[in-house]
């Protein structure tokens, strides 16, 4: 069900990038909106003249207790949460080969095991509600793998089916849960937040090394519009039908669309193999 009148946001990772832009749109539509991220002075601004609807809080999502700590701070201040948005999250770049074990599980602590644990965190009060909205940014590279962003695509591909099993089980409660997945968007993401192992094989500098070049080259010329991006996040928690799978910009969408017809196409052509493996029906 659509979210009723002057719901509750909760999002994290709000200093920079979507974050920060569906802040600003939430609040201009006069939302009450929990503002968080890792360094609190970088989203004072924010609130600042919106104490009544905003509450800025300090919150890194790979330490428990300070999740605990916002939720708590979240309902003793507005009494509910109808949106979570999770957020927070970067991007790790290198080959496979090349990946650094410690950037591995820094990119896994903060993309799956928090966005795990923030939302265990939320439930609760969703499912006492009947009513709620999980909204889960991933990517295209949660949809369709590239080389260089493999560590970055598992954690991606991790979260959506998560939130496949998700879905099932909170659905029947009134709870709701939608991927975002963007594409090249104009946010920080490919620039200062962006951590890269170089790739210094040689085998790899047609694929890994050089998707890792286009993308920094490409920081700050991508098509993808931020404040739209917030403007359509709202859109999806004001529908009745909301989307599982929101796939934004158009260079995303024919890239995952493409992705599934040609992956359905290999299913269909296996079929024989496929159903071969059962025992045989008596």
């Amino acid at each position: 069900m659509a979210i009723e009148k002057d719901p509750v946001w909760f999002i994290t990772g709000c200093s920079t990038g979507f974050g920060r832009e569906l802040v600003k749109e939430l609040l201009k539509k006069k939302v009450r909106v929990v503002v968080t991220a890792r360094d609190k002075s970088k989203v004072d601004d924010l609130v600042s003249g919106a104490e009544d609807r905003a509450l800025a809080l300090a919150l890194d999502v790979t330490d428990s207790g300070a999740i605990k700590q916002g939720v708590e701070a979240a309902l003793a201040k507005f009494g509910t949460i109808d949106v979570l948005v999770n957020n927070a999250g970067y991007g790790y770049q290198t080959s496979i080969e090349e990946g650094d074990e410690q950037e591995i599980r820094a990119q896994f602590d903060a993309n799956v095991f928090g966005l795990f644990a923030m939302t265990r965190a939320v439930l609760p009060a969703m499912r006492k509600a009947r009513s709620g909205h999980v909204i889960n940014i991933t990517s295209v590279a949660g949809l369709v793998g590239f080389p260089g962003s493999g560590y970055y695509s598992a954690s991606k591909h991790a979260v959506e089916g998560w939130s496949d099993s998700l879905q099932a089980e909170v659905g029947p409660l009134g709870v709701q849960v939608t991927c975002v997945e963007p594409g090249p968007f104009r946010t920080d993401w490919a620039g200062r937040s962006l951590r890269q192992t170089p790739s210094k094989i040689s085998d790899y500098a047609e694929t890994a090394a050089a998707r890792m070049k286009g993308t920094a080259d490409n920081s700050g010329k991508q098509a993808g519009d931020p404040v739209r991006a917030a403007q359509a996040m709202i859109a999806i928690t004001e529908s009745r039908d909301a989307p599982r799978h929101l796939v934004m910009g158009a260079w995303g969408y024919d890239t995952v669309t493409e992705k599934i017809k040609a992956r359905l196409s290999e299913i269909e052509s296996w079929k024989a193999t496929s159903v071969g493996t059962d025992f045989p029906k008596n």
